[in-house]
């Protein structure tokens, strides 16, 4: 029993930190690319990584989806 009670703690700890942190990171990284450089399918697809993060954590919450 232990042991899948430390697996869901592992799993939830990825989930509501890591991910997060990891999607504000490569969104930060994109801008910060799109400024040096101008707009670069790198730093496009780095925000959109950071862009799915987000969309993913408001559907999670039962929140629309936002049209673009």
């Amino acid at each position: 029993m232990w042991l899948f009670l430390t697996r869901r703690l592992r799993v939830w700890l990825i989930l509501t930190v890591l991910v997060p942190l990891a999607t504000g990171l490569l969104r930060r990284v994109g801008t910060a690319l799109e400024r040096r450089g101008g707009s670069t399918p790198v730093s496009r697809a780095l925000l959109q990584a950071g862009d799915l993060g987000d969309r993913a954590r408001a559907r999670l919450r039962g929140g629309r989806r936002r049209r673009r």
